[in-house]
């Protein structure tokens, strides 16, 4: 029993240094978007980020110290909304080596970037910009900033993540407008949609939402990890084994693409010999996404 338990706690460490490796490589890819593109076009991608930019350009304060600052009061509200401990602490670590490595790229980068082209600035900095997050997300972290804004939101305002993402980048784009000037604004509209193509293209493919189906003989337990570190409604199905002819619950479950992976190791690490398919959905509407409208 021992040995299984020392097994257990090894594949943990290296699943948690494999994840740490993601967060690491996606915050260098975010951080290398904002000196090369982005801060030398004055290009604003919303959060906590985008806000720096601004408060950069009158100031000339360090961006990375006003990014980690201003995401203390966040994910300290937002704890409890982040996947519990061990995925805040993914979070933290996101959000500490994306703010290190902006400002310690800026002592290699020129301040210029590589070009001066506002277009080339706009696709190839959202570009970046995305696969790094959705590196993060690979990684089972989160951004900080306006993912934890949107947990917020959905929460107590019963908003969709989706759309809370939308309200606060838009307001900081609509504030970089009247900073810089409205055609930079425009153009942040646009690294915000090629941003969130790329993140969902690397992360998980290009479908928003998933589906999830699964078999397990710990239904109760697998159920209570997920309303506990996801948040998210779980349906449970009766179902029949085709082979056994007994009884084995079916739960069902629909995520976003950022908490797939944390779904997939809750389900391993509770029930190693649990069932899953995970599917596409082209839309999800009711609590906790975009609410259910009559037509």
């Amino acid at each position: 029993m021992k040995n299984k338990f020392n097994l257990f706690r090894v594949i943990k460490s290296r699943n948690t240094l494999r994840d740490l490796a993601f967060i690491f490589l996606g915050a260098l890819v975010q951080a290398l978007a904002m000196r090369l593109f982005l801060i030398p076009g004055l290009l604003v991608s919303g959060g906590i980020s985008g806000a720096a930019q601004i408060i950069n350009y009158f100031t000339h304060w360090p961006i990375g110290v006003m990014v980690l600052v201003g995401n203390i009061p966040l994910f300290l509200i937002g704890w409890r909304h982040l996947g519990g401990g061990r995925f805040a602490l993914r979070t933290a670590a996101a959000i500490i080596f994306f703010s290190v490595l902006t400002d310690l790229l800026a002592y290699f980068i020129p301040i210029q970037g590589i070009t001066s082209d506002l277009v080339l600035n706009c696709l190839y900095g959202g570009l970046l910009l995305g696969i790094g997050l959705g590196l993060v997300y690979r990684g089972r972290g989160t951004s900080g900033g306006s993912d934890v804004l949107g947990r917020i939101l959905n929460h107590y305002k019963g908003m969709s993540i989706s759309q809370a993402y939308l309200i606060t980048d838009a307001a900081v784009v609509l504030a970089s407008g009247f900073a810089f000037n409205w055609e930079r604004a425009l153009y942040g509209l646009i690294v915000i949609y090629v941003s969130g193509l790329a993140a969902e293209l690397t992360s998980e493919g290009m479908s928003i939402f998933r589906m999830a189906l699964i078999v397990t003989n710990k239904p109760k337990e697998i159920t209570q990890l997920i309303f506990d570190e996801l948040e998210r409604g779980v349906t449970i199905l009766p179902g029949t084994g085709g082979y056994t002819n007994k009884p084995r619950p079916v739960l069902y479950c629909v995520l976003t693409r950022a908490e797939i992976n944390v779904l997939k190791t809750i389900v391993s690490e509770t029930d190693p010999d649990a069932f899953m398919v995970i599917g596409q959905a082209n839309e999800a509407l009711g609590e906790g996404f975009r609410p259910l409208k009559k037509y």
